[in-house]
């Protein structure tokens, strides 16, 4: 009788399939997310929320970001696995199949963060969005309505301005505790928003977070971790307003207009000053910059108005940016672009800016 032999799958073939597998699931949910009407909302609502209570709450556990200290383990496991194949390689005949197993174990390990991307963040850049869901409609308005929404800005600014704590040059200073007033000011918001209450996990600043500076960013969320951190060494007055942004994508919403705009609803209505201080300004700063492209006196007008010690925390922050501009900024804002573009979000980085369309209806609705 004759036995048919069937020869056993190698490990580098394990890892081939096994994350070939992984990449076509990731390639099935981001289709049906873009294709099935509903599926992306039913995901955001039923089951991200359990992945933020799980890996969120889990994460949330420790005072540092979990997704940077996996970051520098990646990148060193990485140097020290090919170093090994490499050394491996040079001791055998075959050592082209050592490197091939080296290479496919790499592609399992990317086809598996893929996955995890989809899951924990992808999916939801294709949800109902937040304004649609709270009726928030953007409205034609024009350059008057715009100038008038700055001139409400710089009123608030100004009756926070000697509200806040200042170092001895003059500029904003929060306490340790903006972490937890983040929490608090998203828990406060979802009271009136339905769709943002739910667990929040405290944001955390980078203990590196010159690798934010380099690249221009001032917060990342971490689908890996299920983490919203920070660029902690900017200057202060983005930090609650940051913080407040990258917490709004554990609630599934990823627009990034959108994500600013639930960060200004959230500071400017937070307990404390330092909070509303940053909201308001964060507004003021994409406003007048809007303002300034359709009438760049008015801007100017504006600006006149603004107290000293606003102006002296506009000249840290730019004092700060201007040491990192350069390439590696200029390449990081083009991959940011490229990215958010193939997520639906056809404006790219200038999506951010789209936020002042929402303040500017949200003031024309409370007038």
């Amino acid at each position: 009788m004759n036995r048919s032999k069937h020869r056993k799958l190698s490990t580098t073939e394990k890892h081939l399939l096994a994350g070939g597998a992984l990449l076509a699931a990731g390639a099935a949910l981001t289709t049906a997310s873009a294709q099935v009407p509903g599926m992306a909302e039913w995901y955001s609502i039923h089951i991200y929320p359990l992945i933020v209570g799980t890996v969120g709450r889990f994460a949330g556990l420790f005072s540092f970001s979990l997704s940077e200290l996996a970051l520098y383990g990646l990148i060193v496991l990485l140097a020290g696995s090919f170093i090994h194949a490499a050394a491996g390689a040079a001791r055998k005949k075959q050592g082209g199949a050592v490197i091939l197993q080296w290479a496919s174990s790499l592609f399992l390990t990317a086809s598996v963060l893929v996955l995890l991307y989809v899951l924990n963040c992808g999916i939801n850049y294709r949800r109902v969005s937040f304004s649609e869901k709270l009726d928030i409609q953007t409205v034609e308005y024009t350059a008057e309505d715009l100038e008038q929404t700055c001139e409400w800005l710089t009123e608030e600014i100004n009756a926070r301005a000697g509200l806040v704590s200042r170092d001895e040059t003059g500029t904003m200073r929060l306490s340790d505790e903006e972490g937890k007033a983040a929490v608090s000011a998203m828990k406060q918001l979802g009271e009136q928003y339905p769709p943002l209450s739910g667990y929040y996990p405290q944001p955390k600043g980078l203990l590196v977070s010159e690798i934010l500076s380099w690249q221009g960013i001032t917060g990342i969320y971490s689908p890996f971790t299920v983490e919203a951190n920070y660029n902690e060494d900017m200057a202060a007055y983005n930090i609650p307003f940051t913080a407040c942004h990258e917490l709004s994508h554990l609630r599934g919403f990823m627009q990034e207009e959108e994500a600013n705009f639930i960060a200004f609803l959230a500071c400017k209505d937070a307990a404390g000053e330092d909070f509303q201080y940053s909201g308001y300004l964060m507004g003021w700063i994409y406003s007048t910059n809007a303002l300034k492209r359709v009438n760049s006196g008015a801007a100017e007008e504006v600006r006149s108005r603004l107290d000293q010690r606003v102006e002296a925390d506009l000249k840290a922050n730019n004092r700060f940016w201007n040491i990192y501009e350069g390439t590696v900024a200029e390449v990081s804002n083009m991959v940011n672009d490229t990215y958010l573009k193939v997520n639906g979000q056809s404006d790219g980085v200038q999506s951010y800016d789209r936020m002042v369309d929402l303040i500017v209806s949200y003031h024309l609705g409370e007038d």
